[in-house]
């Protein structure tokens, strides 16, 4: 299906070259409320509203985006051009990301988000791109929470809290091989409700033949896509806001449970916080159910304390064996 309307937002001088284009080219005037400027050809309308939005619609909307709009006026070809050119960004699939990986506290949060031709206009309209472009965290909330309105059953989370995190790393040996089991899992569920899905597209963080070997009975029909800056993508894009509200949402129930600041990243003021946490109960095992332990920061805060990893018991001891390669690392992460 032809896309028929196009919206974009012009600057103050690109406003201005538009408006010299339509006044002296072969255009028809319209009246349009709420616009500076409407015209028409034999086979779409332009309008440029007061606040700067040019919305363009009609048969021939895709030419004029293609050939006058973009070329010379916004100098740069965008979304509308980009689904002109490559139709199978907004054709049927999933996007895969994750949050927390690089988060001493809270979980690893791998979400899968489904995107077709009917949700892309609304996701940008919202802005949907990467989450890292997104610095607010009340925006990430959000726009999170818009997104899982918008696609209703159409997305699936996997939340991987810190004990099971700490369990898993120490038989996988891989923060890699936990991401493709992880990543396989919202693959998974969110086929349940959209057994149809064709393609999964995710960033590269490892070898496809992990997530492949994960994958059950039902993703094992899915194409699997990996490549670099793989964010650029709309429903990936989605994916990465929707795990990273999960993410957030934990750490918020973290400083609820502990009357304790639970900051981002690893950090000096993350070992201070973790300092803080670990004298505050009087337990260093703490530890094992709030952060990712094979972090260096778990030895480095445990020395701050006067401790060492062995107080950490059974799952300490493991995952430092397999952090530091003194342990032999197992060859399937089932």
């Amino acid at each position: 299906m032809n896309k028929n309307t196009f919206s974009f937002t012009l600057t103050a001088p690109q406003q201005e070259l538009l408006k010299q284009i339509l006044t002296t080219g072969n255009y028809d005037p319209l009246s349009v409320p709420h616009t500076q400027i409407a015209m028409s050809t034999r086979d779409c309308v332009i309008a440029l509203y007061k606040s700067g939005k040019c919305v363009v619609q009609g048969k021939g909307a895709a030419d004029f985006v293609m050939f006058i709009l973009e070329p010379q006026v916004i100098l740069t070809a965008q979304m509308g051009y980009e689904d002109i050119l490559n139709p199978e960004n907004i054709q049927p699939h999933m996007g895969v990301d994750e949050s927390g990986k690089g988060d001493f506290f809270g979980p690893l949060v791998i979400a899968a988000a489904y995107v077709d031709e009917a949700l892309a206009p609304a996701m940008r309209e919202m802005n949907v791109r990467d989450s890292k472009r997104i610095t607010s965290d009340s925006k990430a909330l959000e726009m999170g929470n818009a997104l899982r309105r918008l696609l209703g059953n159409r997305y699936a989370l996997v939340k991987i809290g810190p004990q099971a995190y700490n369990r898993l790393y120490s038989k996988m040996r891989s923060v890699n091989t936990i991401l493709a089991w992880g990543h396989a899992r919202a693959i998974e569920n969110l086929l349940v409700p959209l057994p149809d899905c064709p393609r999964a597209i995710s960033d590269q963080f490892g070898s496809k033949s992990q997530v492949e070997r994960a994958l059950m009975q039902k993703g094992r029909k899915i194409q699997l896509v990996q490549r670099h800056k793989a964010e650029s993508d709309l429903a990936v894009a989605a994916a990465s806001i929707l795990a990273r509200e999960g993410f957030l949402r934990a750490l918020k129930d973290y400083e609820t449970k502990y009357s304790t600041p639970f900051p981002k990243g690893a950090s000096e003021m993350v070992q201070t916080a973790a300092v803080q946490l670990i004298t505050k109960t009087g337990n260093p095992q703490i530890l094992i159910e709030v952060a990712k332990c094979h972090f260096k920061t778990t030895d480095e805060v445990l020395g701050r304390v006067g401790k060492k990893r062995d107080v950490l018991g059974a799952d300490g001891q493991a995952i430092s064996k397999a952090a530091y390669g003194k342990a032999k690392p197992e060859t399937t992460a089932e």
